[in-house]
């Protein structure tokens, strides 16, 4: 989506981004920023909340048009329920604390990343696309 932006940017298009991955779009210079503290996913706040999901874009409207100087960050005072995501978010182990279910997810991890993998042979080729 940063890309998005500074491409519309650069062709005369305001952009306000809102996200929670704040060293991603710092990286890339977007014009406009909103960063929400929250998990990857929920860039306006936890679902069911329309109060402060309404507050954010609210934010973000209001930064459209008050921001003055290039890659402007601004934070939504907006918080999780509880801060428990931050222990565990993409963290991958055997452990009961990596998984709901306590098993841990490793496998899981593995099983749902067999499919993209290649082998060592053919990393750094260009793939190619067959219709």
């Amino acid at each position: 989506m940063s890309l998005v932006a500074r491409h519309l940017e650069s062709v005369g298009i305001p952009t306000v981004v809102i996200g929670s991955a704040h060293d991603i779009v710092h990286e890339v210079g977007v014009a406009r920023f909103v960063f929400v503290d929250v998990p990857l996913g929920n860039p306006c706040g936890p679902p069911d909340d329309p109060r402060t999901q309404e507050s954010v874009v609210e934010l973000a409207l209001q930064l459209a048009v008050s921001a003055i100087a290039p890659r402007t960050v601004v934070q939504a005072p907006v918080t999780w329920p509880s801060d428990e995501w931050r222990d565990v978010y993409m963290r991958v182990g055997s452990s009961a604390t990596t998984s709901r279910s306590g098993t841990g997810n490793r496998s899981n991890m593995r099983t749902f990343g067999q499919p993209t993998r290649r082998p060592s042979s053919q990393r750094g080729q260009a793939q190619s696309s067959s219709p």
